[in-house]
């Protein structure tokens, strides 16, 4: 049987434009996809049994609520798959964090069993199939840090300077639902004029500018609601520019070096989990999705 150990990486969000409401009730966004080098792990076995099946328990995830399986069994779906498939998920990223955990395991089940059940269905077929699944799941599967529009699915690939990341999670829970139907949430933000893009992000003081004019429109919404995710970022913002990715709970501070980061990560509040990543421009999963081709 053949298997491939592919990693799922995590991803932040620089900044998060929310520039109104579709009449289906979706949110249209604008938002920079960092990908990092750190995040989950999914091992991918090709059986003999056909049908999709989880190996093993993920804790806090169901079976009915895990995207890994709702990945694959669309895959097999759309393409008509005999072969099945066991699905090992190792989690270390935390669950609704906003770091794109359950976007980015279902990335690497598309990506992976795309190369395991021999389908060599194109990228962007792929990532149509993961829009279904969630708004986040198309970033992971092209694989790179990209500007977004749209629900999130409008893509535009860019270099971004090189830059550590501490990212800390407070121990709540934030719902996804309940910060985008808040009604303090800002929804007229105005889209941002991108002329010569792309923008010059692959300097310091590039992304330095990016940020000055920028901010997450669901933050305040959140530290409102969750004082935990408000200490965290007043914590950070002492160390480094700070802000929430996505809905929360995860906050994130910027760093030019891996030592500064360590450093403050060292001094992390008690309750709270944290890690330093590298932010990454191309996806460590197309890395070893070519190395297991190989």
């Amino acid at each position: 049987m053949d298997t491939l150990v592919l990693p799922a990486p995590a991803k932040v969000n620089l900044f998060l434009h929310v520039t109104g409401r579709r009449a289906d009730g979706y949110h249209r966004i604008e938002t920079v996809f960092q990908l990092l080098d750190q995040g989950d792990e999914v091992a991918i076995t090709v059986t003999r049994e056909p049908g999709v099946r989880r190996a093993g328990t993920v804790p806090g995830v169901t079976e009915e609520a895990d995207l890994t399986l709702r990945a694959a069994r669309a895959l097999a779906a759309h393409a008509g798959v005999a072969a099945g498939a066991a699905i090992a998920l190792r989690k270390r990223l935390p669950l609704g964090g906003g770091l794109g955990g359950g976007s980015s395991d279902a990335a690497t089940v598309l990506v992976g069993l795309n190369r395991l059940w021999g389908l060599d269905l194109g990228t962007d077929v792929l990532a149509a199939l993961g829009l279904a699944l969630g708004a986040d799941v198309p970033v992971f599967v092209h694989g790179h840090s990209a500007f977004a529009r749209g629900v999130g699915e409008e893509l535009h690939p860019v270099l971004l300077a090189p830059t550590w990341y501490l990212v800390v999670t407070p121990a709540v829970a934030v719902s996804t639902e309940t910060v985008f139907g808040s009604d303090s949430l800002t929804r007229d933000t105005a889209p941002l004029k991108m002329g010569g893009f792309p923008w010059d992000l692959g300097s310091q003081a590039g992304l330095d500018r990016l940020w000055a004019r920028t901010r997450n429109d669901c933050e305040p919404v959140v530290r409102a609601a969750r004082p935990e995710v408000a200490a965290a970022l007043d914590w950070l913002s002492g160390h480094g520019p700070a802000r929430m990715t996505g809905t929360g709970a995860s906050v994130f501070a910027r760093f030019r070096d891996r030592l500064a980061a360590e450093r403050a990560l060292a001094q992390a509040p008690p309750g709270v989990t944290a890690f330093v990543a590298r932010g990454v421009d191309r996806s460590p999963l197309l890395d070893a999705v070519a190395a297991g081709r190989d």
